[in-house]
């Protein structure tokens, strides 16, 4: 009993820790030697064409009794060779691919994997419930906008918070090579940097805007100071301020305008904000003229014109203002407009 034991032992260790080449090995001898067994034993019907299709079917013991062996010699093999030593094999085959799949999803989960993104956006730094209510809103958004993959990339010991529905990547720091590169930072077209430190954020803006400064950044400050500072050095980076302070003054001297702004910048209640690019090749246009278009045919409401594309909207412009193509225009709407008929806006 006790060798028995130590036997079994021996070949689960030695089976536990087996290679995918060495496991490739063992199938394509067995298959190899059943063949060879069978002919030897003049088992002509069975090392035909269907060899394979019996070899699965029998090795895994579901026996649909098309195909069996018919001589002497051949049951004696199936029973005490192919059967057994196959049944093994197909567990131990089975058990491989089940430990590569959860390993594989392990990874993803851990935010170890090597991801293949582009035109994507990257949130970086994790700062608990804003970044989760962050991310559950840039989802919706991104279905809504050329349906962009989101991906977070966080420093030190975490899980994937929205698995299935976000990418994820773990690195020792939000500066480190190997963490950005995996998060395929190169080709982001969108980058959020909100960290839990306004320090953490000027760092991690000023190296992602050295990997990638065709990319519309985003970096959030509490300190307002240092984003002016980031802008000296970075001027297309766009630093967002906190406004909470701002929005309860406002608050108490002109009660519901917090509802009022939650409405405008959460696309999954009521009215929300969102901006188009006038394309190239139209004429010009005032914004008389487009105001009225866009309100009577989409139900949307134009606040607000970027006439230089310095990222510097002009909020509430006068109605003889004059939008050229390339401008970038912001509106108020149920959903986001995606089949303007800009020909019969500006043949008004």
């Amino acid at each position: 009993m006790y060798v028995f034991k130590s036997l079994r032992k021996l070949v689960y260790r030695h089976f536990k820790n087996m290679k995918l080449p060495a496991v490739l090995a063992m199938l394509l001898l067995y298959g190899l030697s059943s063949w060879f067994l069978l002919y030897i034993a003049k088992e002509e019907t069975l090392i035909g064409a269907d060899f394979i299709y019996w070899l699965i079917v029998t090795a895994s013991t579901v026996g649909y009794g098309d195909l069996s062996p018919s001589t002497p010699l051949g049951k004696t093999l199936v029973a005490f060779y192919i059967i057994p030593v196959g049944l093994g094999m197909f567990a131990l085959t089975v058990g491989k691919l089940a430990a590569f799949s959860a390993f594989q999803w392990r990874k993803g989960v851990m935010g170890l994997k090597t991801l293949n993104l582009e035109d994507h956006i990257v949130v970086l730094g994790w700062n608990e419930q804003r970044t989760l209510t962050l991310l559950k809103l840039l989802k919706t958004e991104a279905l809504d906008n050329r349906n962009r993959d989101v991906c977070l990339c966080v420093a030190g010991e975490s899980e994937n918070p929205m698995p299935g529905q976000i990418e994820f990547i773990r690195s020792t720091s939000l500066n480190d090579e190997d963490g950005l590169q995996r998060a395929c930072i190169n080709d982001a077209s969108t980058i959020i940097i909100d960290c839990t430190e306004d320090d953490q954020t000027l760092t991690a803006a000023l190296n992602t805007y050295n990997h990638n400064p065709n990319a519309h950044i985003i970096a959030y400050f509490r300190d307002e100071s240092l984003s002016l500072l980031l802008k000296q050095h970075c001027p297309t980076i766009e630093c967002t301020p906190s406004v909470s302070t701002e929005m309860m003054v406002k608050s108490a001297m002109d009660p519901g305008s917090s509802i009022l702004h939650h409405e405008l910048l959460n696309a999954t209640t009521g009215m929300t904000q969102y901006s188009v690019v006038m394309p190239e090749n139209l004429p010009e246009i005032s914004v008389r003229d487009l105001y009225v278009p866009l309100k009577e045919n989409y139900g949307a409401t134009l606040i607000a014109v970027d006439l230089d594309s310095d990222g510097k909207p002009e909020v509430n412009p006068s109605l003889e203002k004059k939008i050229k193509p390339g401008c970038t225009l912001y509106y108020i709407a149920q959903s986001r407009l995606k089949n303007l008929d800009w020909a019969a806006i500006t043949q008004r």
